[in-house]
């Protein structure tokens, strides 16, 4: 029997070495370049900044630590409502865009009404803009009379879910569309209905190849929560309407808007590290 060395012995050789030392310098000389770069551009910006002739009146309006202290506690308090709605909202669209992709898809000319029905759902939503729908589902569901009093907190879940599941929906069947044909052939072949087959096998590779699209939604809908302040919900940026009514400094819209950045910071970082992955990934030829 031939024995063969273990591969604990391999050692790169001194040109590799040698290669990946170039590759570690440039690097660091690469993020000093840029980190110089930037701080050049950011000294001069301030200084052109500062020495506008209003910049005086700028500072007091929207940039005064006192009127950021006082609205901050108020502000905060109402993030967290846009949290509850962004969460509550984040799972119907995930279960509506997914029921209206599954429709778009069905094949047959028996299901030609739910495939119309879903078209014209996806369209009218998508070519809406998003206060439009809060307006008419906010405003518009109340007198109709029907329901009890409804917060407005809720109505703006719904309108918020009406147009973000018509972009999920048309990214998802995107991504089913995608999927191979032989993938459904084998399936089947397997004796898989197509129920199980949508579910088992379609499904669940058409959404790996659309997560990038599928976060950047997300990070939209993060950011168009805030909206349902049109509605009179006590949110973030009720609170800080509220306080500048009062004072006539804008601190607080600044305040809310940077506690807005914070919770979607980490969904965009983590969108473009996922992104980043499965580039890599296609390009050394993995299953993405």
């Amino acid at each position: 029997m031939s024995s063969t060395a273990p591969d604990s012995d391999w050692r790169p050789s001194e040109l590799e070495l040698d290669r990946r030392a170039v590759r570690k310098r440039a690097t660091v000389r690469s993020v000093l370049i840029a980190l110089a770069s930037t701080v050049v551009v950011a000294v001069v910006l301030g200084i052109a900044i500062v020495n506008t002739p209003g910049w005086d009146i700028a500072r007091e309006t929207f940039f005064s630590p006192e009127a950021a202290v006082r609205a901050f506690p108020a502000v905060l308090q109402g993030l967290w409502l846009n949290i509850r709605v962004l969460f509550f909202a984040a799972i119907a669209v995930a279960m509506l865009g997914t029921l209206l992709a599954v429709m778009r898809s069905l094949r047959g000319p028996v299901f030609f009404p739910l495939r119309a029905l879903a078209t014209i759902y996806v369209d009218f939503f998508r070519g809406v803009p998003v206060l439009i729908v809060l307006y008419l589902v906010g405003l518009g569901i109340p007198t109709l009379g029907i329901f009890p009093r409804i917060d407005a907190a809720v109505l703006g879940t719904v309108a918020i879910t009406l147009c973000y599941s018509a972009y999920v929906g048309e990214v998802l069947r995107a991504g089913m569309e995608a999927v191979h044909p032989s993938q459904r052939i084998a399936a089947r072949s397997l004796g898989l209905s197509h129920a199980q087959t949508l579910r088992m096998v379609v499904v669940p590779q058409g959404v790996r190849k659309v997560v990038p699209p599928l976060m950047n939604d997300f990070v939209s809908m993060q950011k168009d929560v805030g909206l349902i302040s049109v509605l009179g919900a006590v949110d973030a940026v009720r609170a800080a309407q509220i306080d500048v009514a009062q004072t006539y400094n804008f601190t607080p819209y600044l305040v809310a808007g940077l506690l807005f950045v914070a919770i979607s910071w980490p969904m965009i970082r983590l969108t473009d590290w996922v992104t980043a992955r499965m580039n890599k990934r296609e390009q050394m030829g993995g299953i993405v």
